[in-house]
């Protein structure tokens, strides 16, 4: 059907293999369905302006800076004028059109009656929401940020073909470190396929193993010419990256958006060659430096161990080991002597107990008692008389004297 109710030239509803819908009722279908957008304010940048003399209308070439995708713009001569009288290729313009289609050709085309040249200021505003965005989602954030290695490799160069930029990252890197490796990609650095060749030069590069580190060189530019290295999608394509990105886009004062994405950002090409190269020269005076304080370091720890063991050597246990034995068997006389006295002090201490213990027993003893005169008498049984009542007359006796013993009977 078409916009107003009617049925598309003679097919049918819908098609199948038995009832297929000619190509002109396909392009009839899709000229209808396009009509249906109306007008649309787009955005885009000028590929190409035909102007042809003495035709009043203008056929513009409109590209998406971030795609590899245009579309042909048609517009009346005093619709330019008005809008944007100085356009020239490569400027950001903002139209009001009706898409078309064109069934007879197969092409899309726009319409335009309003064309607006976007201004520098209006340029900065977009840039700025844009990074805010950016940095809102985390691609500005520090912490994701990658070190780059200290010696790489291999490294990826994007920049314009025989440019300045790649001239001064190429020289002096190899002033540097001679024996450094590049793999060049030659892209757009400015222009509608910019964009394009430059997402697609990072693809390769960061799908090469061999590449570590990946540099963006472009030399400086106004506002205008920087402005593909503020691109959304490249911004996103330099996130993605898994092989750390660095940005070394025109002088020290521009900052585009990709600078705040990259790993490392870079004043300039040549600054970009010194942050990822390091000095030969430089290495050889630092390595030369180390070697010297290390040598340094080690004459002082043996100067010191020297005099430690001078000092432990000149010790007299060490000087005279003979003292140390002398002093221990002069110690050991003493103990000696000192055992052996008061060992005779024990020994005479006890002869001295001993004796005075035999006085005592021998003046407790009973034969110191029959010394004096006195005698023991004895029962038969061995039982000693105390009292006379203990015996009765006739009972035999033993009188036990100092000397000897005698034989009695009890008379009475």
């Amino acid at each position: 059907m078409s916009t107003d109710g009617t049925r598309v030239g003679g097919g049918s509803g819908s098609s199948s293999a038995e009832e297929p819908w000619p190509v002109r009722v396909v392009s009839q279908k899709v000229g209808a369905w396009i009509a249906k957008l109306g007008w649309v304010w787009v955005d885009g940048q000028v590929a190409q302006i035909s102007r042809r003399p003495g035709a009043s209308t203008v056929f513009l070439t409109l590209r998406d800076p971030s795609a590899d995708l245009s579309l042909t713009v048609t517009t009346n001569r005093d619709v330019l004028d008005a809008g944007a009288p100085e356009l020239r290729e490569g400027a950001r313009v903002v139209l009001h059109a009706k898409p078309e289609f064109y069934a007879a050709r197969g092409t899309l085309s726009l319409r335009a009656d309003e064309i607006r040249q976007v201004g520098l200021g209006e340029l900065l505003a977009r840039l700025e929401k844009l990074k805010k965005l950016l940095a809102a989602e985390g691609l500005f954030d520090r912490a994701r940020k990658r070190r780059l290695p200290f010696l790489p490799g291999r490294i990826g160069l994007i920049t314009g073909r025989a440019s300045a930029a790649e001239r001064d990252v190429l020289t002096n890197a190899r002033r540097r470190w001679p024996a450094v490796e590049f793999r060049t990609v030659n892209v757009a650095v400015q222009g509608p396929s910019a964009v394009p060749q430059i997402i697609d030069a990072l693809k390769v590069l960061d799908a090469d193993p061999t590449i570590e580190v990946i540099i963006i060189a472009r030399g400086g530019g106004g506002i205008e010419d920087l402005l593909p290295f503020s691109d959304e999608a490249l911004c996103r394509a330099v996130f993605g990256c898994r092989t750390p990105v660095v940005s070394a886009i025109g002088h020290e004062t521009d900052a585009p958006l990709i600078d705040y994405v990259a790993d490392l950002r870079a004043s300039t090409p040549t600054d970009a060659a010194k942050r990822v190269v390091p000095d030969l020269s430089e290495e050889v005076r630092l390595i030369g430096q180390a070697r010297h304080r290390l040598q340094r370091a080690v004459r002082h720890l043996v100067d010191r161990e020297s005099h430690r063991l001078d000092g432990l050597r000149s010790r007299p246990v060490l000087a005279r080991p003979q003292v140390m034995v002398e002093q221990r068997a002069t110690e050991l006389t003493a103990l000696r002597q000192r055992a052996g006295r008061c060992l005779e002090h024990r020994l005479a201490s006890a002869e001295d107990e001993l004796r005075h213990t035999l006085a005592r027993l021998r003046a407790l003893s009973p034969a110191a008692t029959l010394d004096r005169g006195y005698a023991i008498v004895q029962r038969a049984d061995g039982h000693v008389v105390r009292a006379a009542a203990e015996v009765g007359k006739g009972d035999p006796l033993r009188v036990r004297l100092a000397e000897g013993e005698l034989a009695a009977t009890v008379d009475g």
